[in-house]
């Protein structure tokens, strides 16, 4: 039931963002509807078939098989098994900035990356509950919900600037502008809502397949500090895919945020 319950709450959220794509584009009348429509779909196709590659390459990831790396991979299978799922891919990118993410359509297309930054800060328990939390997410299909997300709001964004320098200022002086400035905030505070509530459900998941929360705990304390120290440069509209979220150059703690504040993880995780 609560699956259920999550799932209408997701669809009506995407269709809160695709209905922003709509408005966005009646700017030029009921052609630009069509044509906000047809982004906001367009969008939604992308990220089911291509999400996967395009972070992937956007990490510079390389896909990692037990020949090349049997502890990290063998850790993963053994995780995926316990939680119940098909067996990811697993990549690792060469980011020093300690972080992961999953990507991929569905439990059976998903994928794992981690950064080389990761894998030198990590005990093994902090690196199993990493690995865990990603798997959650993977578990619970966040991983196309999130992607899908992130890729209407820059969507929205994009026509949003089209509308501010395009627009038929004539027939309403102020629509541009208004577009230009409100647009991109209802995405951004839509995104922050769908990513803030998987990202606490992930955490629990993640514990669970881990066996305790104690490895997770530790790790999100650990990557909260570097990441905050060590850059990570990646479309703002993505940085809601990573554990934590990365240093990209601009304040973590906005509205926009994607992540919920890292205490209050641990301390759910914790029962405090």
């Amino acid at each position: 039931m609560v699956k259920f319950v999550n799932n209408m709450k997701t669809a009506a959220l995407l269709a809160g963002l695709t209905a922003l794509c709509m408005a966005v584009g009646s700017i030029w009348g009921p052609t630009g509807v069509l044509i906000g429509l047809a982004i906001g779909l367009a969008s939604n196709g992308i990220a089911w078939f291509a999400s996967d590659k395009i972070a992937l390459a956007s990490m510079r990831a390389v896909q990692v098989t037990e020949r090349d790396d049997p502890e990290l991979v063998g850790l993963v299978h053994q995780l995926a098994d316990r939680a119940g799922i098909p067996r990811p891919r697993v990549y690792v990118s060469p980011h020093q900035a300690p972080n992961a993410f999953a990507t991929g359509r569905n439990p059976s297309h998903g994928v794992v990356c981690v950064t080389a930054g990761l894998l030198h800060a990590m005990t093994r328990d902090e690196l199993a509950g990493v690995l865990a939390h990603e798997l959650g997410h993977i578990k619970h299909r966040d991983i196309l919900i999130s992607t899908v997300a992130a890729t209407i709001a820059s969507a929205i964004t994009t026509l949003a600037w089209m509308a501010m320098w395009f627009g038929d200022d004539e027939r309403n002086p102020l629509a541009g502008l208004l577009m230009f400035l409100l647009a991109p905030l209802a995405a951004g505070l839509i995104q922050m809502a769908i990513s803030r509530s998987r990202e606490y459900a992930a955490d629990a998941e993640g514990a669970a397949i881990a066996g305790s929360p104690h490895g997770l705990a530790s790790a999100l304390a650990k990557l909260d500090g570097l990441n905050k120290r060590i850059p990570m440069r990646v479309n703002p509209s993505r940085e809601n895919m990573f554990i934590v979220a990365p240093l990209t150059g601009r304040s973590m703690a906005n509205l926009f945020s994607t992540h919920p504040p890292t205490e209050q993880r641990i301390a759910k995780l914790l029962g405090r």
